[in-house]
């Protein structure tokens, strides 16, 4: 009868180990659905501001960074 207790027991903390697991499961996708959708919008916004161009770049030799070419007439 013993046997029949633990098992009963050990069946209970499975179960509820499985509820706590799949609801952590559960958080982290709405989660990750809630960032997915704040990055599309945030892309889609991003969208409707299209980057300004710059026309061609030169790297400058003194820093190292790149700059629009400047004209020389």
């Amino acid at each position: 009868m013993p046997q029949v207790f633990a098992l009963m027991l050990a069946g209970a903390g499975l179960y509820a180990g499985y509820k706590w697991v799949s609801r952590l499961l559960a958080e982290a996708e709405e989660g990750a659905r809630k960032r997915e959708a704040d990055l599309r919008e945030a892309v889609a916004r991003r969208g409707r501001d299209a980057p300004k161009d710059l026309g061609t770049l030169e790297r400058d030799p003194q820093t190292g960074v790149y700059r629009p070419r400047t004209k020389s007439f």
